[in-house]
């Protein structure tokens, strides 16, 4: 991480999901698939899974606050995903796959608290994302980097992840890298 790029810490469900949406971005540097939030250290995705680690899946985005905000990177985390399930996006069920932010700074905790409250009328139900202070972030293993580009035709891959994100490539067209 350079002095002009900083760090945020999302869990919005399935994390090939987030990645492949993140990672499109202008001013997104890099996304990692990762855990955070738990109580075992270097947790493996089977351990996770096994949903007794604590930990959630989360992507590590590292962006350049000059090209797009935490804002911008917040309002596009609520518009890809229901923060109004727990434990829950879709068929993927169990704590791994909770709402959460993990802020990094006082100014992320404050910027996100703002819009969690801007972000309620958008939903009929109440919004469960976890608010959680920043926490030690244990990346996945590497067969989960890419996934998305590296299976598009897998059936989860096509079915969740390709619907999702040709979405979010509409809604925010202006914002995604040439």
């Amino acid at each position: 991480m350079t002095n002009q790029t900083e760090i945020a810490v999302l869990g919005s469900g399935c994390f090939w999901c987030s990645e492949a949406v993140f990672q499109q971005l202008q001013g997104v540097i890099s996304v990692q698939s990762g855990y955070s939030g738990g109580h075992v250290q270097n947790p493996s995705y089977e351990q996770v899974c096994g949903k007794d680690t604590g930990h959630i899946e989360v992507v590590q985005i590292e962006f350049d606050p000059a090209i797009i905000s935490y804002q911008d990177l917040l309002d596009i985390f609520f518009d890809t995903h229901d923060p109004t399930t727990p434990d829950r996006q879709g068929n993927d069920v169990g704590p791994q796959y909770a709402s959460a932010i993990f802020w990094q700074t006082d100014v992320q905790k404050e910027t996100a608290t703002q819009v969690i409250n801007a972000r309620q009328a958008d939903f009929a139900d109440p919004i469960v994302t976890k608010l959680l202070p920043a926490a030690p972030f244990w990346p996945a293993e590497s067969y989960h980097d890419d996934y998305f580009i590296q299976h598009p035709n897998q059936s989860y891959c096509a079915f969740v992840i390709s619907p999702k994100v040709e979405k979010f490539k509409k809604r925010y067209s202006d914002k995604l890298k040439s």
